[in-house]
């Protein structure tokens, strides 16, 4: 018990042992829920949520991507989605490294300037286009990367090809080489 104490206060844990316990939570899903991990879904589902409380009944009722591509509620995602938020908020204040952060990494100061507005709307947009992009390509990293990889389905390897390549691109084109 000492053991897994000490384990689950480092700060940083290995990626190998990481690895497995994802995994396991991937097999876990899968077998207790009936449900793959995916956590972009729970965005939808909650918008979803909201549009409906805005809309009048008829109204809603003609929108086909809430009524029967991505229904609003409270689904697997977003229990998922809440679960991996506390899970890490559990893990940083474990590892006794919990601190309220306003984006001030020397990296993002000398890339974005010591304006934090401005490094919170990089941050802002940069989340919108990636739900956005999750939404087109059916999934984020973990509904297409890790569940799609656990079911060795070939688009996830492509998937992860093109998340690295595009990843690469864009560091280049942001940080132009300083890193």
């Amino acid at each position: 018990m000492n053991w897994l104490k000490t384990q689950l206060q480092k700060e940083l844990w290995s990626p190998y042992a990481a690895g497995v316990l994802l995994g396991l939570v991937g097999v876990l899903a899968v077998w207790l829920s009936n449900s793959l991990l995916g956590a972009s879904g729970a965005f939808e589902n909650l918008a979803g949520l909201l549009v409906k409380a805005v809309t009048p009944a008829d109204e809603f009722k003609k929108n086909v991507y809430f009524n029967f591509i991505m229904p609003p509620g409270i689904t697997w995602s977003v229990i998922l989605l809440v679960g991996v938020f506390f899970g890490g908020m559990l893990g940083a204040f474990t590892s006794k490294t919990f601190k309220f952060r306003f984006n001030d990494d020397q990296q993002w100061l000398k890339t974005f300037g010591k304006q934090p507005w401005k490094r919170w709307l990089v941050a802002f947009v940069g989340a919108i286009v990636l739900q956005y992009a999750a939404g087109i390509a059916g999934g984020c990293t973990s509904g297409l990367a890790i569940s799609g990889g656990m079911l060795l389905a070939p688009a996830a390897y492509l998937f992860i090809a093109g998340m690295f390549a595009s990843g690469i691109v864009t560091a280049l084109i942001v940080y132009r080489k300083r890193y």
